[in-house]
């Protein structure tokens, strides 16, 4: 795994450039939306939640800076055609993309294996796993189109080193980090596009608090803290880091 310090992002760092990002309406996702925003990108919000979609909607239109779309899409219902017609929407209103975001995670609680349900462990791959490999093959033609597209798998560390209690959750997310060992392998032609994993941390997130309820959050990374990671994956300076394993660490 590497890490990345001490990165300093340009002020239009992503300027002109069409983001996707999924689980957009909070945590991380939000944090990476409005990161986005502020160095110029156009940023898609996905999301399954309209009403925190429209909150970080405005919060990137009081920017005044860039501009952004809401798509609203359930991923443990969405099936292949759902993705498609994602892409399509973005092919027509937007006529690029040049990265997505994949951030968008569901958890139970943590719990032995014997009392996970298989509808549990359905629900985990479809949202973790499948949606993430669904939403970027429907997009792919967008993405090798564009001259520098990167696209960042969010795993856990859970996931790149498994434990107790963790059960489907890790397994899933396991499986977005060979997912993406995969992808870049197949795309090692593709001068233009590549794919990265980003492993966050301990940040305060909806997520931690759901895994770590007796945490003092407010001494914790924020997940604004972490956010030059995000940028430095998602724009052109690292254009030749391919299919590695990035370890957020905080701005402070």
């Amino acid at each position: 795994m590497k890490e990345i310090k001490n990165y300093d992002p340009s002020e239009n760092l992503l300027k002109d450039r069409v983001i996707l990002v999924t689980g957009a309406g909070q945590g991380l996702g939000r944090a990476a939306a409005l990161a986005y925003a502020r160095h110029g990108a156009i940023v898609v919000l996905h999301g399954r939640n309209i009403g925190k979609l429209e909150r970080v909607y405005d919060e990137i239109e009081a920017l005044g800076k860039a501009q952004a779309l809401i798509y609203p899409l359930n991923l443990e219902q969405a099936e292949e055609k759902d993705f498609l017609v994602l892409s399509q929407a973005i092919t027509q209103q937007l006529g690029r993309l040049d990265g997505i975001l994949h951030n968008a995670a569901f958890l139970y609680s943590l719990s032995p294996i014997e009392n996970q349900t298989i509808a549990q462990w359905k629900t985990m791959l479809q949202v973790n796993l499948i949606a993430p490999f669904a939403l970027t093959k429907a997009c792919l033609p967008l993405l090798k189109a564009a001259p520098d597209a990167s696209i960042i798998m969010t795993s856990n560390s859970s996931g790149h080193a498994p434990s107790a209690y963790w059960g489907g959750f890790a397994v899933s997310k396991a499986g977005v980090e060979a997912l993406a060992k995969i992808m870049t392998d197949e795309w090692e032609s593709l001068s233009n596009l590549r794919i990265n994993t980003l492993i966050p941390g301990i940040v305060n997130s909806p997520q931690r608090i759901k895994t770590h309820p007796g945490e003092i959050k407010q001494t914790m990374p924020q997940p604004e803290d972490l956010m030059n990671s995000y940028l430095y994956l998602m724009g052109p300076d690292s254009r030749d880091v391919r299919g590695q394993i990035i370890v957020c660490q905080s701005n402070e």
